[in-house]
């Protein structure tokens, strides 16, 4: 498959890359390692220097997301607010650790490093929704209510 159709429109930007990892894994949900060498040669690079940029940021996948994202922000004021407890009480929930998905496919758990929600801590996002001050039981239920909302 060729994956140039999804970013042709960005290849003559300067610092193009980012825009075209960012289309890429907004249209499939993540960038393909077979993306990779295709993207290299579009923009005249070395596919070490994009694979590099790839494994570099935290925010791009190398495989299929799980139905629902789960990103508990790892930032130090939510680290003080009893986050480290919460990834514990998330992989064990999810039955899945910190850049994995689960084994049905359900639900892909990310850290994330600061969701810009510092006096509500701890923060999640899920789906793209953020929030704030997330209990153990809450998480759990706004992990139940997720999981409805795809089925």
């Amino acid at each position: 498959m060729s994956y140039t159709e999804l970013y042709r429109d960005l290849v003559d930007l300067p610092g193009a890359l980012l825009p075209i990892f960012h289309r890429i894994q907004e249209r499939l949900g993540y960038v393909p390692e077979a993306a990779l060498p295709e993207i290299a040669h579009q923009l005249n690079l070395s596919r070490a220097e994009v694979h590099g940029v790839m494994t570099f940021y935290h925010d791009f996948r190398s495989a299929p997301p799980g139905k629902t994202i789960v990103k508990i922000c790892r930032a130090e004021a939510c680290q003080a607010m009893g986050a480290d407890a919460l990834v514990e009480h998330a992989e064990q929930c999810l039955g899945t650790q910190m850049h994995s998905t689960s084994e049905d496919g359900s639900v892909t758990l990310e850290p994330t490093y600061c969701l810009g929600n510092c006096a509500l801590s701890p923060a999640v996002m899920i789906n793209g929704d953020l929030k704030g001050r997330v209990t153990h039981a809450r998480f759990d239920a706004l992990i139940a209510e997720a999981k409805g909302a795809n089925q």
